[in-house]
């Protein structure tokens, strides 16, 4: 069997930039031409990796952003399919398109839907209008429902992201809002602690004065909020911030992540991990869409970087990626890192109710996935 692959596709633009988002994204008005540019560079890079890798068995596309759902439909199509053709599909594969509940991009669920995506990633954020309001959202809450219920009706699986831990926000008012997204019908959410990155506009009003986000007593207690509401819906939390209903809920692509498994990284600042003449390779494209565009045209690869990675820091990101999940990771895939089952590090670890006694892999308890940087920086040194 071919080794499992992945593809992400990364677009950069965005109607509006939200105050707290550190990611590699640009506004997207007046780029009309651009666009049309990085949609043939993304796909000749597609073609370019694909002569790099091999034959691989494709699990997953993943189009995030950015806001990919501002992109046209029909490049969608076209990519997916040129990835379809490329490497070798592992029967249905899962394909992820990142979308936030606008009225315009709602319209348009129908036309992504025949493009060929069967899973809908919705940045809901809150169901409050003064939270959405200070996330910088320009939706509010009945246009969430609105997306949600359009968005259940045209896509086999839907996922909804939220965030909390909000400045003022209450355990008691989070378990509502979070019972009213639950109610919306998606089989997997995505609740993310709000986390001020710096150079961000968030950043920037926290040391200001101007917000104070909760201290990490109120942030233990939200974040147990989240755990017990969704567990009792039915959802459980196979990674440190995904719930999922089963099985078949769980995102295909985000475990390829978790999982140390091959990814490719297409679009403007996009990152990679491949299996290259033997080493896992960590790649990065050009982070501005006209570098990109240039970098493919010159070379056909859209990555400015391609990094091997030693055994050590591929077994380091081995175990900070698998502690994240419930079933961890084996002992075999972190053995640069000398561990084992009556390891010093992992008895302490197990005896302090850290990590489970299991003698064929490394897995976090519920308690340890709370202190996972303590978990994970005391296995790694």
């Amino acid at each position: 069997m071919t080794q499992a692959l992945g593809v992400y596709i990364h677009w950069p633009y965005c109607a509006k930039i939200c105050p707290y988002c550190d990611f590699n994204v640009y506004r997207a008005r007046g780029k009309a031409e651009e666009q049309a540019a990085l949609a043939q560079a993304i796909a000749a890079d597609l073609e370019a990796q694909r002569a790099l890798t091999g034959d691989r068995e494709l699990v997953s596309v993943f189009f995030g952003g950015g806001t990919p759902s501002l992109m046209d439909p029909a490049w969608a199509a076209e990519l997916i399919e040129l990835a379809r053709k490329l490497w070798t599909p592992a029967g249905q594969i899962e394909v992820t398109l990142e979308a936030n509940p606008t009225d315009a991009e709602a319209g348009r669920f129908a036309a992504f839907a025949a493009a060929g995506v069967n899973r809908l990633s919705l940045g809901l954020q809150a169901l409050d209008d003064e939270a959405l309001r200070l996330l910088g959202r320009n939706h509010d809450a009945v246009s969430a429902r609105a997306a949600a219920a359009e968005a259940a009706a045209r896509f086999p699986r839907l996922s909804i992201d939220m965030i909390y831990a909000r400045p003022g926000q209450t355990a008691e008012a989070w378990r509502e809002e979070l019972k009213a997204a639950i109610d919306l019908g998606a089989e997997h959410i995505s609740p993310y602690q709000l986390t001020i990155e710096e150079g961000t506009a968030f950043d920037r009003a926290v040391r200001r004065g101007r917000i104070v986000p909760p201290g990490d007593e109120a942030a233990a207690e939200l974040f147990d909020a989240t755990q017990q509401t969704l567990e009792a819906a039915g959802f459980e939390a196979y990674e440190v911030s995904n719930h999922a209903k089963g099985l078949a809920a769980r995102s295909r692509h985000n475990l390829v992540y978790w999982r140390g498994e091959d990814y490719v990284g297409a679009g403007p600042g996009a990152h990679g991990r491949l299996t290259l003449q033997g080493a896992r390779t960590a790649t990065q494209a050009a982070a501005r869409p006209a570098d990109y565009i240039a970098q493919v045209r010159a070379g056909g690869l859209g990555f400015v970087a391609a990094e091997p990675l030693s055994p050590r820091e591929a077994a380091e990101e081995r175990l900070l990626a698998g502690l994240r999940i419930t079933e961890g990771v084996a002992y075999a895939d972190v053995a640069p890192l000398g561990l084992a089952p009556g390891h010093t590090k992992v008895r302490e670890l197990v005896e302090a109710g850290l990590l489970a006694d299991d003698r064929g892999r490394l897995r976090a308890t519920a308690a340890g996935r709370l202190l996972l940087d303590h978990v994970t920086s005391r296995l790694a040194t």
